[in-house]
């Protein structure tokens, strides 16, 4: 994608008015989308997206320039208008290139990209069929089919030269049930870093469409949830949605460096109960959230973020390690080569625990049962937060009860994260999009299930 004596030029040019640090991102990506609503293909869509950036570092100060033509001319143009920016720094030098080929072609047994669109749209319509047959209460399903397929090539002054290919394929369907006057939805969307040879085993179009239209059902004959605070059961899977959004993005590089994270100074320090043990791992093989080298170039890695509820380390890219004096943790992401990068999740869960699931239900008295979270809002910097509970259920006396709709978990990451009193065996990952200031990327949440003492839920 890049030729390394091009490479090199432009890193020079980069770094002649100072900078101490260069690098280069190309990428060259084909998306495609199909979306079936009620049978009928409404889009079929096939993208690509190809160009490149250069980014300069002087100190702490950082100066990032895109363009879409890669040519040599494109590069130094970038190149010339990043040192523009960067003055009377220390400038270095561009060491000799160490190259590396992170691509793992043998995990991708059929590219997306070269199966034909009537082949996608049959597993569509297999999860709406499926989605119909679980209710006459079911009057809507829509489908949504999607992959990529993203070559990407990293170059710095460091040395540093890798190249990877990056598949994803996932499904993703909602279902609405309707008894006339009032509507509700479920939705299911499994994904992975395969190719279209995920229908072989890990994804079952089946399946997504009788869970997407059982919650739905569900929930539409739920009464409202009542208001309080109460213990509160979290399943496994999506569950995990509340870490990552209350605890996750308080533990990037990009809050904690500028010192605007709730946890920024304490490391070493108690921040959960001792039960909890969280992760962020780049390296699950096929995880929809996995990459084998970060968007810097730098070996995708297992980081323990808190161990036995002590906070152990944070989520560090270049720039953000300058600053803090860290080492970097491969979790450099980006959207596209549009944005300059930033420290990231890939798959970010706590860990599986020891104790009995049924068991967490049977001695939480009344409370709620969260099954599936959805989604909600967050503060980063007091980590306060307020997330949907689309399919929960009541719990009376140690026991399921019923199911309940409109109900919403309130609180504090650093205060939840305390009170997590029991932590299950089931760990299960569920895959997401994540938003940031370096634009959106697929990401994993996770845990097993787990139990909170005591938590605000909102409801009537």
């Amino acid at each position: 994608m890049l030729d390394q004596n091009i490479a090199r030029e432009v890193l020079q040019e980069a770094v002649r008015t100072g900078g101490d640090f260069a690098e280069i991102f190309v990428e060259d990506r084909i998306d495609n989308t199909l979306m079936m609503r009620s049978g009928r293909i409404e889009n079929a869509n096939t993208g690509r997206l190809h160009g490149a950036g250069v980014r300069v570092f002087s100190g702490t100060n950082a100066v990032y320039v895109h363009t879409n033509d890669t040519s040599r001319e494109g590069l130094m143009a970038c190149a010339r208008q990043a040192a523009a920016a960067i003055k009377g720094g220390s400038g270095c030098v561009v060491q000799p290139f160490q190259v590396v080929s992170a691509a793992r072609p043998e995990e991708i047994r059929l590219l997306p990209t070269d199966v034909k669109a009537a082949v996608k749209a049959e597993k569509i319509r297999a999860a709406e069929a499926a989605a119909r047959r679980v209710s006459p209460e079911i009057v809507q399903v829509i489908g949504n089919y999607i992959d990529h397929v993203q070559n990407i090539c990293v170059c710095n002054t460091e040395g540093v030269f890798a190249t990877d290919q990056r598949v994803r394929t996932r499904l993703a369907i909602s279902a609405v049930a309707s008894n006339g006057s009032e509507n509700q939805t479920g939705s299911d969307s499994p994904g992975a870093s395969m190719g279209f040879e995920i229908f072989d085993a890990h994804i079952n179009p089946d399946l997504v469409g009788e869970t997407a239209a059982k919650q739905a059902v569900t929930m539409l004959h739920a009464p409202l949830c009542p208001a309080g605070v109460m213990p509160v059961v979290i399943d496994n899977g999506f569950g995990g949605v509340i870490f990552h959004e209350a605890c996750g993005h308080s533990l990037e590089a990009t809050s904690v460096s500028i010192g605007v994270s709730e946890f920024a100074g304490k490391l070493g320090q108690r921040i959960a109960s001792d039960r909890v043990t969280a992760i962020d791992d780049g390296t699950i093989a096929n995880a929809w959230g996995s990459i084998h080298v970060d968007d810097e170039g730098t070996p995708a890695q297992r980081t323990v973020l808190v161990e036995n509820g002590i906070l152990t380390n944070y989520m560090i890219d270049r720039l953000g390690g300058r600053r803090m004096n860290m080492p970097v943790t491969g979790s450099s992401r980006r959207q596209s080569y549009a944005f300059a990068p930033t420290s990231r999740m890939r798959s970010t869960f706590i860990a599986a625990g020891h104790d009995d699931e049924a068991e967490m239900i049977a001695t939480m008295g009344d409370g709620l049962y969260a099954r599936k979270m959805g989604g909600g809002s967050v503060n980063p910097t007091t980590g306060e937060f307020n997330f949907a509970v689309v399919e929960g259920y009541l719990v009376k006396d140690g026991k399921i009860d019923h199911p309940v709709r409109g109900a919403s978990l309130i609180g504090r990451g650093s205060e939840v994260l305390l009170k997590i009193d029991r932590v299950g065996k089931n760990l299960e990952l569920a895959q997401g999009m994540c938003g940031s200031i370096s634009g959106s990327v697929p990401t994993d949440v996770g845990q097993p299930m787990i139990r909170v003492s005591s938590l605000t839920v909102g409801g009537r």
